[in-house]
């Protein structure tokens, strides 16, 4: 049976949601093995909360090193893990800056990598989305660990029935590795709703809002959802670029997408077109987005969204 490392995202002493899905696609290639790196002392908390996980084992190595000199830090010690662990691949979120790390891993490992994989085989095959969503294809590591990073949201995590084992470890940070010194760090301000690419439901806007997103913020947060926007709306200004889905901006997988607005360029359907379920709002019935959408609406968000709160909040009644 195989055996799958995954390394375990945290923020502010709290475990990511990708660290559930991770490990839902490793236990179908085998044992999962989450590898927790955190600030010394707050492993174990970390690993708690993965009691609903299937992760059958947690090993963790804790460094203040990892926040004062960032990634080099950081690949040290998951280097010597996977020298201990010896796993038959290695998955870790597409975020930033996992895909980040993924890179420089693959390189220290002599291995090969696959980026923004959207599903993960027993074979360890991994699937891709590419083109911009054009096309589909399987691929696999030939030469060394297989290193994939994997898109949030790709899949609903399974819950698991015991805490994992815990271990702690200890790895030996070089000095070549600390060369690179972070002087300051400021975390990102973050609102009341969820995190873009970990969010279930996103609703976007894009040029047809005009710059009033207010229609699509007040459906967000009646349904609990993150706000996404297109290169176009966050070009000129009327939402943060932070928000931005698409190939050039952030790259979302959630159970529901609703487009408002937007037309649907390639650069945008790149970065949503793997969501489960897409809703399509906008008044050209022509707007390439209608091609990726389950369900369209041909007519202007202005007045089509506010009826779809009125219809939420009736049923919720």
């Amino acid at each position: 049976m195989a055996k799958v490392l995954i390394l375990v995202d945290h923020a502010s002493g709290k475990v990511a949601k990708t660290a559930g899905e991770l490990a839902t696609f490793a236990k179908r290639a085998g044992d999962c093995v989450g590898l927790i790196l955190a600030p010394e002392g707050q492993s174990q908390a970390l690993s708690e909360q993965l009691a609903n996980t299937v992760i059958g084992q947690v090993i963790a190595v804790e460094s203040n090193d990892f926040a004062k000199h960032g990634q080099a830090c950081l690949l040290d010690a998951i280097t010597q893990v996977v020298e201990k662990v010896k796993p038959d691949s290695i998955l870790i979120s597409s975020t930033s800056a996992g895909k980040e790390i993924a890179g420089r891993l693959a390189i220290r490992l002599n291995s090969g990598l696959i980026t923004d994989a959207v599903d993960f085989a027993a074979d360890l095959t991994a699937t891709q989305s590419v083109f911009g969503g054009s096309f589909t294809v399987s691929s696999k590591v030939s030469a060394g660990i297989p290193v994939i990073t994997i898109r949030p949201s790709a899949i609903e995590a399974e819950v698991g029935s015991s805490a994992p084992a815990f271990e702690k470890v200890d790895a030996v940070i070089s000095e070549k590795a600390k060369l690179v010194s972070i002087t300051d760090s400021k975390p990102a301000v973050k609102g009341g709703r969820p995190e873009l690419t970990e969010a279930k439901v996103v609703i976007s806007g894009g040029r047809g809002t005009n710059g009033d997103f207010k229609p699509v913020e007040e459906l967000a947060d009646l349904l609990g959802a993150a706000v996404g926007a297109s290169r176009a709306a966050t070009d000129a200004g009327w939402y943060p670029h932070t928000h931005q889905v698409g190939q050039t901006g952030k790259t979302v997988s959630p159970q529901l997408y609703v487009a408002c607005g937007i037309s649907g360029a390639i650069q945008h359907r790149a970065g949503m077109q793997t969501s489960k379920t897409i809703v399509a709002i906008n008044k050209d019935p022509e707007a390439p987005i209608f091609d990726v959408a389950d369900f369209g609406v041909v007519g202007d968000l202005f007045a089509v969204l506010p009826q779809v709160g009125q219809a939420i909040s009736a049923k919720r009644a």
